[in-house]
């Protein structure tokens, strides 16, 4: 029973895996791609709308430490019970 659960997961995973196609996003024919945001000068293209901004992506902005450092004295922190 166990050889045949598995036998059924992996044929799955397999169709699954061959599903994803590699090819390049384009509207549907007879479709008509977003409007232009208001603010926007220009119609943005694919490539720019599948872009994720800095604000979905934002990067990294606190540097690590190089050495290790003393905390500081906080003076709100509160005495643990």
């Amino acid at each position: 029973m166990r050889a045949q659960a598995l036998v059924i997961v992996v044929v799955a995973a397999l169709g699954l895996v061959g599903c994803g196609k590699q090819e390049t996003l384009a509207p549907v024919a007879g479709k008509a791609m977003p409007q232009k945001p208001a603010t926007a000068p220009a119609q943005p293209t694919v490539a720019e709308l599948l872009t994720p901004t800095t604000q979905a992506r934002p990067e990294r902005s606190d540097e690590l430490l190089r050495q290790s450092e003393r905390r500081r004295d906080d003076r709100f922190e509160l005495p643990h019970l």
